[in-house]
């Protein structure tokens, strides 16, 4: 009797199993997309096809330009509806209301910004044109939410999230928010309000030629601050005087497992916040070569913009066609789009293509705003006579809706530099004294006459060099390095955007927080177009890679954060190697692992001593290294391992730990340890000298590796350590699901080499993991542009139920390519939208 109970009861486990695996299959097909047949799409004036080609790029052809940019808002919410959600709330600044207090710090931020105010005031200056653009992508994105028989994916269900009630009143997504979007862009990439912060936080600890010693200026420049700035904040009195702390989320206690996933999910997204501003690692690489250089006699253009991977991927491939109609112009683009805005950012038109990197100027800038003692609703601004004056803070209240909590009501202060930084970034108190100074921030990106929107869309137009120079003249945030390639032969860079002209009697120039009151660090205007960088490439060839952009005797300041120039030599030098280029060539330069970062290091790694049970092994390892950073290989992961151990010693003894770690990670004070390891700085590796230093840290790095990767050298791979995670927020943040949801490939590299792998030194699980990547990389060949191809991490849809979530990973890794054309052979798929 008991074995027969036994039997029924596994009967019915193994039947609700089934039917429970049945009912998740049934969800998971209802979740992917429609497309192939017909679909209504209320406020077409046309049909419009939508299909996808073999290499998976989706072609929107549509009678007039209104339609295309409707269709693609509808495509990007089918495909990437996650992926709209999340950023719309991360720009917005209503996290909290889905995920409760744990994201707060970041909503406070991102109000205190404003960044959707400052998008309404963007919006209001743009053309017909542009608007409707962004109307129609707006509404292409609330008919799908509004009316779509397909399921919800996951993240939405199991954060409860259901955007149907504001779809259908026209306001999940409205043009503001692709404005904002672009002006979230801009953020990531325009910054260095936190170099500027890091500066001064330094100064509490070391005096100013150390701090030129720990920022080191653009080889051959002097530091471009000429102001004694340590004694400068003493004089002025702005430190708390307190020990730092770590910037990390503070440890709450969580109740049940839906509550430790909202504060992980909060953890994650404060370390996201507390990096912005910070320029240093973020970059990209373009190259052209015109006819005289490569093997079809017509130019060639490659593009790998280096940014933080993500799953979905950043971009979405797509090729937007219509002709003029209704007294519009229409486009026949084919690039990579950007979902929340309508427009290809990065591609090509029939007859000419473009590249992007960044630029890097100093659009920010952070001023000391003093607290008026008699009256703290007031701060010091310019005075006419002896006696100090004052203003009252100009104020705005936001309300931030806190799920199961009460509404928490966040003042908004701002100055007549804009608003107040340190009220909505903690680390800020934890170095300045708030209650006499605050932090406010001047940044470009803010400004109304931001008009990147139309910059964009009238690059979709283009159909020559001359029209894309012309285009970009309205691009704004940030400065973009721009190659250009046509049809006619012709080859070019620009920079383009918005850059701030600073006096000459201002002697900090904008890298590091001046007192707001003074004048003298007030911008004075902005620089022409005209005066900005450019070249007509009369070598034959042009690239950029964030290094200085013009020559020593320019006569404007940009910045001086500049990245060191290890990848743009590098690529100059394979440019300069072959004589005639091909799509292989540039392919190989594209896979190119090279680093010469670790080739000016690694003698003094190699001539390190130390009694370590593994070092003998280990140096075994590096005996044959030429600074290749392959998968494969273990010198590569020893190297690494041991700079960032002789940084954390070194520095972090100099500094203090705690503040040392607050500024630790992303950036990597690489230029630093070179300085100190090449100088033999007795004033940061101690008495001793920086071979004893060297010799402690390669013990700490073996001891690290062991306790990780085992006690046989042998065995250890870099790509073990250094695998290519494309983060899913938020289910990176939730182990069981985070397998799921993320991309990782094994991949090379290190964040100086051309296939660039930037990790961040602060992520303790995976510290070496590849984190900031080529988001994409491109080849367009002029002599046949259908010859052109693409790739990136992931795949184009942000389902994790779909096949073609992660389709692109491996060949993303084995930097080989997918066709961009816009004459496909057949159509895998084909979908008509109809009125």
């Amino acid at each position: 009797m008991i074995v027969r109970w036994i039997k029924r009861l596994f009967a019915l486990l193994s039947l609700l199993a089934v039917v429970a695996a049945a009912l998740v299959a049934f969800y998971a097909f209802r979740t992917l997309p429609k497309m192939d047949g017909s679909l209504q799409l209320s406020g077409l004036s046309a049909p419009v096809k939508v299909q996808r080609d073999a290499s998976d790029v989706t072609h929107i052809q549509a009678s007039r330009a209104r339609d295309a940019w409707m269709a693609v808002g509808y495509v990007h919410a089918q495909e990437r509806g996650w992926q709209l959600e999340f950023n719309r709330r991360v720009m917005r600044g209503t996290l909290s209301e889905v995920l409760g207090p744990a994201t707060l710090e970041t909503d406070k931020l991102m109000r205190t910004l404003g960044i959707r105010e400052a998008a309404r005031r963007q919006l209001e200056g743009l053309p017909a044109d542009a608007r409707e653009a962004l109307q129609a992508y707006s509404d292409g994105v609330n008919a799908f939410f509004a009316h779509t028989d397909q399921a919800l994916t996951p993240e939405f269900l199991l954060l409860g999230i259901d955007p149907r009630e504001d779809a259908l009143a026209g306001r999940y997504w409205d043009p503001l928010d692709s404005v904002g979007w672009s002006l979230m862009m801009a953020l990531d990439l325009g910054g260095n309000w936190g170099n500027e912060f890091a500066r001064l936080s330094a100064l509490e600890a070391i005096d100013t030629p150390a701090l030129w010693q720990l920022f080191p200026p653009y080889p051959g420049e002097a530091p471009a601050a000429k102001a004694d700035l340590a004694r400068l904040y003493r004089e002025l009195g702005v430190y708390r005087g307190k020990a730092v702390t770590t910037s990390a989320a503070p440890e709450r206690p969580a109740s049940g497992l839906v509550a430790s996933v909202r504060e992980q999910i909060g953890q994650d997204l404060q370390r996201w916040a507390n990096e912005i501003g910070n320029i240093d690692g973020k970059g990209s690489n373009n190259w052209v070569v015109n006819g005289s250089r490569s093997a079809t006699g017509m130019p060639m253009l490659a593009n790998d913009p280096h940014l933080g991977l993500s799953a979905p991927a950043i971009w979405y491939f797509a090729r937007l066609q219509a002709p003029d109609a209704d007294g519009t112009r229409g486009m026949d683009v084919i690039g990579a789009t950007l979902p929340g805005t309508p427009f290809v950012v990065l591609g090509r038109t029939q007859q000419v293509a473009w590249a992007f990197t960044n630029t890097g100027p100093d659009v920010q800038d952070l001023y000391l705003e003093q607290i008026n003692p008699a009256n703290p609703a007031q701060y010091r601004v310019p005075a006419t006579g002896s006696e100090p004056a004052w203003a009252n803070f100009s104020l705005r209240m936001e309300t931030i809706r806190v799920k199961d909590q009460p509404d928490v009501s966040h003042m908004v202060r701002s100055t007549r530099h804009g608003p107040v930084l340190s009220d909505a970034q903690a680390r800020h108190g934890e170095v300045i004294d708030t209650s006499r100074f605050v932090l406010a921030l001047r940044w470009t990106a803010l400004d109304a006459d931001n008009r990147n929107v139309v910059a964009t869309l009238e690059s979709n137009r283009a159909q020559s060099v001359a029209d894309l120079t012309a285009a970009f003249r309205d691009f704004h945030s940030p400065m973009q390095s721009v190659l250009m390639a046509d049809r006619s032969g012709r080859i070019a860079y620009k920079a383009a955007g918005r850059v701030p002209l600073r006096a000459p009697e201002n002697d900090i120039r904008g890298v590091a927080p001046a007192p707001g009151w003074d004048t003298r660090y007030d911008w004075t205007g902005w620089l022409p177009y005209e005066e900005t960088p450019q070249d007509d490439g009369a070598r034959g060839w042009i690239a950029t890679a964030n290094q200085r952009i013009h020559a020593a005797d320019y006569p404007h300041f940009l910045t001086q954060d500049w990245v060191a120039p290890y990848r743009q030599e590098r690529i100059e030098a394979m440019l300069e190697k072959t004589p005639k280029h091909t799509v292989d060539s540039f392919q190989a330069m594209h896979a190119d692992q090279q680093s010469a970062a670790t080739l000016r290091l690694l003698p003094f790694l190699q001539k390190t001593t130390s009694d370590h049970p593994l070092a003998a092994a280990a140096q075994a390892a590096l005996r044959d290294f030429q600074g290749e950073m392959r998968a494969d290989a273990a010198a590569p992961l020893i190297y690494s391992a041991w700079v960032d151990a002789f940084t954390r010693r070194v520095l972090g003894e100099r500094l203090g730990q705690a503040r040392f770690e607050a500024m630790y990670g992303k950036r990597l004070f690489r230029n630093a340890v070179e300085g100190i390891l090449e100088r033999n700085d007795t004033g940061w590796c101690g008495a001793a000298g920086c071979a004893a230093a060297s010799s402690a840290a390669l013990g700490d790095a073996l001891d690290r590796l062991q306790a990780v990767h085992g006690a046989d050298v042998v065995t250890w791979r870099w790509s073990d350590a250094h695998p290519a995670i494309s983060i899913h927020r938020p289910f990176s943040n939730v182990k069981p699901l985070a397998r799921f949801f993320e991309v990782r490939t094994p991949t090379g590299g290190d964040p100086f080499t051309v296939n660039v792998g930037q990790y961040h030194l602060d992520k303790a699980d995976a510290p070496y993991a590849n984190r900031h990547a080529a988001s994409l990389r491109a080849v367009y060949d002029l002599a046949d542009l259908d010859n052109s191809r693409f790739i990136y991490q992931t795949g184009q849809s942000g389902n994790v139920f779909s096949s073609r979530y992660r389709d692109m990973s491996e060949t993303w890794v084995a930097v080989q390519y997918r066709a961009l054309t816009m004459k496909p052979e057949q159509w895998v798929s084909t979908l008509e939208l109809r009125p």
